[in-house]
């Protein structure tokens, strides 16, 4: 019974593991985010922090990444930057697996 036990809290505490390294990671593809698009929106210094904090609260709308895909889209609209939706996209994928990669690295 009690390997059982052992191997229930051996799984839940993956689960729980797992669960954190996907929030901190979508929390860090959302930062780099919000820092790519700051430099192409014409931010730098403490305004490209506040905007990339801007971004990263926008995920906490919905479920998902369109809350954040959306925020990014309407500013760059707003401010006439010329970015496809597949561009924004496929950075949000690429800033994803760099971050995931730095979690790993433990930076």
């Amino acid at each position: 019974m009690a390997n059982m036990k052992d191997r229930e809290d051996a799984f839940e505490n993956k689960f729980v593991h797992d669960e954190t390294q996907k929030f901190k990671a979508m929390a860090r593809r959302n930062r780099l985010l919000g820092l790519w698009a700051a430099e192409k929106l014409g931010k730098s210094g403490d305004d490209a922090d506040a905007y990339a904090r801007e971004v990263m609260n926008s995920d906490f709308e919905e479920a998902g990444d369109e809350d954040v895909f959306r925020k990014v889209r309407k500013d760059f609209e707003a401010a006439g930057v010329e970015q496809s939706d597949h561009q924004i996209r496929r950075t949000m994928d690429e800033l994803l697996a760099t971050a995931l990669e730095q979690i790993k690295k433990g930076e």
